[in-house]
C-alpha cells in the first residue's frame, strides 16, 4: 500500500531530482499531485509512464 504524494515546486531542480530518486527508488504511492508556480501549471510532466498536469501552489 502506498501513499498520497504532492510535489511542490515539481519543475524546479530540486522537484525533478526528488521525482528521479521516487523513480529510482521504486517508491511506492496510490497518487501523486504535481505542483508548481503559476507560469508553470498547465505544463505535462511524464513520471513513471504517466502523465500528470502540473498545478498552480495554492
Amino acid at each position: 500500500m502506498g501513499c498520497n504524494l504532492a510535489i511542490a515546486g515539481v519543475t524546479g531542480a530540486v522537484g525533478q531530482e526528488f521525482l528521479k530518486i521516487l523513480g529510482e527508488r521504486d517508491f511506492p504511492f496510490d497518487s501523486v499531485k504535481m505542483l508548481a508556480s503559476s507560469r508553470s501549471a498547465g505544463k505535462k510532466i511524464e513520471f513513471k509512464g504517466k502523465e500528470y498536469n502540473v498545478e498552480e501552489l495554492p
